[in-house]
Formats: structure tokens, C-alpha cells, sequence
């Protein structure tokens, strides 16, 4: 299986700020405990590699969940976040007020996209799929775990399903959250999305 972990929640998060690949935003404390749970919930699954995005709020949940799998991991960089160019550090009502809605242009393709810095979606949907097929040969039989952001797991999850623009952004994938999926017949299929703690259904 290839498992796909967000990351836990971080400063960015809770701020609202568009932090794309900049520095400065840690796990909060509520994101240190996610990790925690989330590395207890993954125990069953026999994890045999771990890979991360080199952004420090993947890394620092990586870093949790290895240690209690008694792992190392390796960071790779088709996991990064989305370059988010002159968006990136701007606060997303800001962002909002002055160029309407980036994220579902994002996910359109949209040519203010590349013009503004942004990565665009296909190249997001590219360098992950290249990732994961990367992973099932490399691992094949084995459960690897891939600690990342939310875009990533949707451009996997477009892959696969073929979602719309619209679908895409209305899709929120939970900080610190599963998203499984398997190889059957040499194409992959969706297991869970969202998966963690039943507590955290509740709270969330």
C-alpha cells in the first residue's frame, strides 16, 4: 500500500496564511499531538519506509512518526508543497480580496497561475504520480508511508478519480490524516481518505 500522511497541524494553519515553501511554521502544540496519535494509529500497518516532503512541518511529523515505528525516513522532493510564488506568506482573505479565488484557478489550470510564480496542478500531479510509481516498484508487497501537504494528496487523488476543479477544492484532506491507497491490476484504487483517530472525527 501507499500511504499518504498530511501533516500535522502547523502555524500556517491556524493563521490562515498561505505559507507554500516558506520557512517559519512549525507544528503547533495541537499539531505535536496529532503527530503523536497518528504515529500510534499507523503501528498496525507495518510501515517498512517512510519518505517526507523536506518542508519543516512534514519533517517534524515524519520525524514523530518514525520514531515510534522505529524507522528512518528520507525526504524527497516531488513530496514538497506547491511553489506558491508572489501568493506565498500572503493571508488567505487577502488573497481572496485581491485575486478572487487562487485555489480553484489553481486547480483550473488557470494561466494567472504560472504567470504569478504558482506551480501549476499538472506539474504537482506529474511529480507525484512519479513518486508513487517510483514507490510500488521499489517496495513492491510493502507498505510505504508518504508524509506530505494536502495538494499532493489531491493531485493523487485527481489522478485516480479524475476529480473536477470543483470537487478538488471543495476536497479538504485533514491535517495528520491517511489517505490509502492500493495497486490492483497495475492501477491504483483509493482504500481511505481522512482516516485517524475516531476522536479526531469528533473534535474536527
Amino acid at each position: 500500500m501507499i500511504i499518504f500522511l498530511r501533516h500535522a497541524q502547523a502555524k500556517n494553519n491556524v493563521e490562515r496564511v498561505l505559507a507554500g515553501r516558506k520557512e517559519g511554521f512549525p507544528l503547533t502544540q495541537t499539531g505535536l499531538q496529532q503527530a503523536e496519535n497518528i504515529a500510534k494509529f499507523l503501528k498496525p500497518l507495518q510501515i517498512s519506509t517512510i519518505y517526507s516532503s523536506p518542508i519543516e512541518r512534514a519533517t517534524s511529523t515524519a520525524k514523530l512518526a518514525a520514531k515510534y515505528l522505529n524507522l528512518e525516513f528520507k525526504t524527497d522532493s516531488r513530496l514538497t508543497e506547491i511553489e506558491m510564488g508572489m501568493f506565498s506568506g500572503m493571508f488567505y482573505e487577502e488573497m481572496f480580496e485581491k485575486y478572487g479565488n487562487v485555489f480553484l484557478k489553481f486547480y483550473q489550470d488557470n494561466p494567472i497561475i504560472e504567470e504569478n510564480g504558482v506551480e501549476t496542478f499538472s506539474n504537482v500531479k506529474k511529480r507525484v504520480l512519479d513518486i508513487v510509481n517510483y514507490c510500488s516498484k521499489e517496495h513492491k508487497g510493502q507498505n510505504v508511508l508518504l508524509v506530505t501537504h494536502m495538494d499532493p494528496i489531491k493531485a493523487m487523488l485527481s489522478t485516480i478519480l479524475h476529480l473536477k476543479p470543483e470537487s478538488l477544492y471543495e476536497l479538504i484532506i485533514r491535517n495528520a490524516s491517511l489517505t490509502i491507497l492500493k495497486k490492483e491490476q497495475n492501477n491504483y484504487s483509493l482504500a481511505a481518505i481522512n482516516s485517524m483517530d475516531i476522536e479526531r472525527f469528533v473534535q474536527d
